[in-house]
């Protein structure tokens, strides 16, 4: 069964979907069903049941929320994606709270060339689990914040959350 809890952000809900501690969604809204409709067919299988508390998932995503900005670093994350893909969220992983980098030094970072820009803001675009694998922390080389799932507003909001703790 895949358990999902809802939690209030200063910008807009955060829907958590766990499976046996393990997070396989997070995103930007109210209404979890919204994140469930992006899981995998075999994740989809198991049902969605909404709970009060996720347990240390929560409580590590608060502790994010009220400025302890590393606190969701060691949550257990889990989605589907070739190796190239997994290797850029793992790089994601790597960029700190307060910092940024573009979709080039993404690639580079991942082990791929800089010119793998495209594919990293494709992996970026199929994050399933914002913000614990933050592809909010990526920006064009051009200039500006870029797209982002949730809105440029959510982007630029968790930016400022990040950046004011530091």
């Amino acid at each position: 069964m895949i358990e999902a809890q809802v939690l209030p952000t200063p910008a807009v809900p955060l829907a958590l979907l766990a499976r046996e501690g393990v997070l396989v969604a997070a995103g930007f809204t109210a209404d979890p069903s919204d994140m469930f409709a992006r899981l995998v067919p075999n994740l989809q299988s198991e049902g969605l049941d909404v709970v009060d508390d996720l347990g240390d998932i929560t409580r590590l995503t608060m502790a994010y929320l009220d400025g302890d900005l590393e606190a969701i670093d060691t949550l257990p994350v889990s989605q589907p994606g070739t190796p190239k893909r997994q290797a850029l969220h793992k790089a994601l992983r790597e960029v700190k709270p307060g910092t940024t980098v573009t979709y080039g030094e993404l690639a580079e970072r991942a082990g791929l060339p800089r010119t793998a820009a495209r594919a990293a803001g494709t992996a970026c675009a199929q994050n399933l689990i914002a913000p614990f694998i933050p592809c909010h922390r990526v920006l064009p080389g051009s200039g500006g914040y870029g797209g982002y799932y949730y809105g440029t507003a959510v982007k630029e909001w968790l930016l400022t959350h990040e950046s004011a703790k530091i």
